[in-house]
């Protein structure tokens, strides 16, 4: 941290929380803010979310805590090779994920088509929702009161007409400036983490094979490398050992390419980082390779008849959960009931999203179930 780049963020330079705190006599404002995260609510609940496969369906594949974590250590390791804020960058990577519903991208664009008439419903702005509103921990403010830097990050992308309506932190939409190198390389760290370890589950749960990612020229790549090194290897180490060097690939060429972009600029300090265009990024020709493996596996593994059939089951509940306490607000809790006399969609949203896989599945059968509770 002592040899932060002048560019980098500062947390004595920071743009400040919504309400004002005195500051801590042992943490940085960026430490605090991910210290909050950690000790949230919507954190712990990150265990019980899926990312591809539904959580009780097996012990190994990745939830978003785990994805959480790895996007987490990545990010840092990349914040510390361009001397960038390391604890800035954690603190977003912790909190990227805070608002997304249960059962994955299924869930979400459940939600979305649920809320389509009511605003509809997109995880980064949920998970800012959860910071600034939905945590309700502390006596003086609603949510955790973060650091703008941290809730900037956080909204990877906003569509102008909710920009419009969130003050500082979604002005940057409007006026087309970029966020903090530490939130461009946060967003490309998720990228990295979820593609690779997606690859890691597909092939444990047999629904891709290492001879359909041998046509993928990122795989096959570093799979060559590994059975000319190791010709007699055992998949299980093999796969590992081809992921790890993808990821190390990846890695190498966003920290090459990102210093070498960032020197071409020349960058003062982090206003001058707001002004320039975005300048976190894979060089052109891996950018094509990454590109290429997100096809493959929106085709083979995203679009996989059985998770096919997970998310139509995600989807089911997801719209029968949004449809019975909409039409029966009574049937919401206490905290949730006193907000949908305000905003009765958005409060049965608010309910849903924080929903782990388990606990959905589970009010599903509460409401629709009779048997199991006569």
């Amino acid at each position: 941290m002592l040899n932060l780049a002048p560019y980098a963020a500062k947390p004595e330079l920071s743009l400040g929380r919504e309400f004002d705190e005195p500051p801590s006599n042992t943490r940085n404002a960026f430490q605090r803010d991910r210290d909050r995260i950690i000790h949230s609510t919507a954190f712990r609940r990150l265990e019980y979310k899926t990312q591809v496969f539904v959580n009780h369906e097996g012990d190994l594949f990745r939830t978003r805590l785990t994805h959480t974590l790895e996007v987490a250590q990545m990010a840092r390791g990349i914040a510390r090779t361009l001397n960038l804020h390391e604890d800035l960058t954690e603190a977003i990577a912790l909190a990227h994920d805070l608002g997304h519903t249960p059962f994955g991208h299924a869930g979400q664009d459940a939600l979305n088509a649920c809320m389509r008439d009511f605003g509809g419903f997109e995880h980064n702005l949920q998970s800012l929702r959860v910071v600034e509103k939905l945590e309700l921990r502390y006596a003086d403010f609603d949510g955790l009161n973060l650091s703008f830097e941290v809730r900037e990050g956080i909204l990877k992308h906003c569509a102008l007409k909710n920009a419009k309506l969130l003050g500082n932190v979604g002005q940057r939409f409007l006026d087309k400036t970029s966020p903090s190198l530490e939130a461009q390389l946060t967003n490309y760290a998720d990228e990295i983490a979820y593609n690779n370890h997606d690859i890691d589950d597909g092939l444990r749960s047999g629904l891709i094979t290492i001879a359909q990612l041998a046509k993928v020229e990122l795989f096959a790549n570093n799979l060559a490398i590994v059975q000319a090194k190791y010709p007699k290897l055992e998949q299980k180490r093999l796969i590992h050992e081809t992921i790890r060097r993808m990821i190390n690939t990846l890695v190498v060429d966003l920290c090459t390419h990102s210093a070498h972009i960032i020197a071409q600029h020349d960058p003062k300090n982090i206003s001058d980082i707001r002004q320039l265009p975005q300048l976190i990024s894979f060089s052109s020709a891996i950018a094509e390779q990454n590109q290429k493996l997100k096809q493959f596996l929106r085709k083979h593994l995203y679009h996989h008849y059985k998770v096919n059939r997970m998310s139509a089951k995600a989807t089911r509940i997801v719209r029968e959960l949004f449809t019975g306490f909409f039409e029966n607000t009574g049937l919401l809790p206490d905290e949730f009931q006193a907000y949908a006399e305000i905003d009765k969609a958005r409060a049965v949203a608010d309910y849903i999203a924080g929903m782990t896989d388990r606990f959905a599945i589970r009010e599903h059968r509460k409401l629709f179930t009779v048997e199991e509770y006569l």
